[in-house]
C-alpha cells in the first residue's frame, strides 16, 4: 500500500482557485475521508494524487517520492467514482477481468481467474458472474466497479462519492462493506464525501475542507468533540451544533438575541469577559427541565423512534434539542431548558474560531 502526503497544493482553472495550500497526510493503510460541500475541492483534490490534473504548486509524494512528473498508470491508484464506470455489453465477469488483461500487465489466465474469484467473494457478487451489467442494480453496479478497482491491486484506493446515488438503506449496507474491505485488505483509501455520516462511520481520519483549504484534519470523535472554528461545528453532527451569540457576563453567558442567560463551567479567561462570542452546544446536551434557567417554545417535533428531535424558540434565537423518545411534548408547548455547562464551545464571533484553538 501506500503513505501519500500532499505539500502546499494550490490548485487554479483560469482565475478560479479550487485548492489553496493544501498539506494532507494519508498513513499507510488508514481510511482517510475528505469531508465538503460541494465545490470545496474534493474532487480536485482526488485528480491530484491520481495525476488527472497537475498543481499549480506544490508537491504530491507517494512513500515518499514526488510523482508530480508520473503518469496516471505510473502512480498505480485506482479511481471509483459515483458514476459506474462499466462495460455495459461485458458480463460482470470481463468487467473484472478487463484492467488485469492490458498489455503492460499482462496476467496469466490462471491469476485472472483466481482474482476475479476472490474479489466476487468478498463483494458477495459471486451469482452476477455472467450477467451483463445493464442488468444490475445500482448496489450492484457500484459493487462491480469496486471490484475492478481491487483486483489490480493497487496502492491507493481513490474514492469520490462512490455512494451517493444509492438509496438510504444500500448506502448504509455497502458503508459497512466498504469500511471491512479496506481493514481486510490493509489498504489506503481516501474517500471523498459531502455526508458527515460517511465521514464519521468510515473514516480512521477525517480532513474537513472548505473552500479549497483544509479546516481541521482529526479522528472523528476530535473534529465532533473539538471543532476548530464555527464551519466544522455546523459541518460535523445530525443535527448540526447550536450556535448562539452572546458574550460572557458574571461567569454566564448572556445569549444576546435569547435574551437569557445560561451558566458556564471551569476557570473563564479574563480576556472573554464582554468579548463578542458565540457558543456552542450539541443538540443532546440540551435538556428539557421543570426550573430550568432557559425558556423556549416548542416550534417542530421530529420523532425518530428512538429519540426525538425539538425545534425551540427561545426569544429570537433558534436551538435544537435530542431528547428521549419517551419525552411528551406537543407543539407551541412552553417549556424550560438547560445546557450542560461542560459541553459548552466558545468561539470568537469575528473568525470563528475556536478560543481553545486560538492561540
Amino acid at each position: 500500500m501506500a503513505h501519500i502526503q500532499l505539500k502546499n497544493i494550490s490548485k487554479k482553472f483560469g482565475s478560479h482557485a479550487a485548492l489553496k495550500n493544501l498539506d494532507v497526510e494519508i498513513a499507510d493503510g488508514e481510511f482517510f475521508v475528505l469531508l465538503g460541500e460541494t465545490g470545496a475541492g474534493k474532487t480536485t483534490t482526488l485528480r491530484v494524487i491520481a495525476g488527472l490534473e497537475a498543481p499549480t504548486t506544490g508537491e504530491v509524494l507517494i512513500d515518499g517520492e514526488r510523482v508530480n512528473d508520473w503518469g496516471p498508470a505510473e502512480r498505480d491508484v485506482a479511481l471509483v467514482l459515483q458514476q459506474y464506470s462499466l462495460y455495459p455489453r461485458y458480463t460482470v465477469r470481463e468487467n473484472l477481468e478487463f484492467p488485469l488483461k492490458s498489455k503492460i500487465r499482462a496476467t496469466p489466465r490462471a491469476e485472472i481467474d483466481e482474482k476475479v474469484a476472490r474479489v466476487a467473494k468478498v463483494l458477495r457478487i459471486e451469482h452476477l458472474l455472467e450477467r451483463k451489467t445493464d442488468r444490475l442494480s445500482g448496489g450492484e453496479m457500484q459493487r462491480v466497479s469496486i471490484g475492478r478497482a481491487i483486483v489490480r491491486e493497487p496502492r491507493v484506493f481513490l474514492m469520490d462519492e462512490p455512494l451517493s446515488a444509492l438509496d438510504a438503506k444500500l448506502r448504509e449496507a455497502l458503508r459497512t462493506q466498504l469500511k471491512n474491505l479496506q481493514m481486510n485488505l490493509g489498504a489506503t483509501f481516501l474517500f471523498v464525501t459531502h455526508d458527515q455520516v460517511e465521514a464519521m462511520s468510515m473514516g480512521d481520519k477525517i480532513g474537513v475542507l472548505n473552500e479549497g483549504r483544509l479546516v481541521q484534519v482529526g479522528t472523528p470523535q476530535d473534529i465532533y468533540s473539538r471543532p476548530r472554528n464555527t464551519f466544522v461545528a455546523r459541518a460535523v453532527g445530525s443535527p448540526p451544533m447550536n450556535l448562539l451569540d452572546g458574550k460572557v457576563e458574571d461567569g454566564a453567558a448572556a445569549l444576546s438575541r435569547a435574551g437569557q442567560t445560561l451558566p458556564l463551567a471551569g476557570e473563564l479567561n479574563g480576556s472573554v469577559a464582554g468579548r463578542d462570542l458565540t457558543f456552542g452546544i450539541r443538540p443532546e446536551d440540551v435538556r428539557l427541565a421543570a426550573g430550568a434557567p432557559g425558556a423556549a417554545t416548542i416550534h417542530d417535533i421530529e420523532d425518530h423512534g428512538v429519540e426525538k428531535i425539538l425545534t425551540l424558540h427561545a426569544g429570537a434565537s433558534v436551538l435544537r434539542a435530542t431528547v428521549s423518545a419517551q419525552t411528551r411534548v406537543g407543539y407551541d408547548e412552553q417549556v424550560r431548558f438547560a445546557w450542560d455547562p461542560d459541553k459548552v464551545h466558545l468561539f470568537d464571533r469575528v473568525s470563528g474560531l475556536s478560543l481553545r484553538h486560538a492561540s
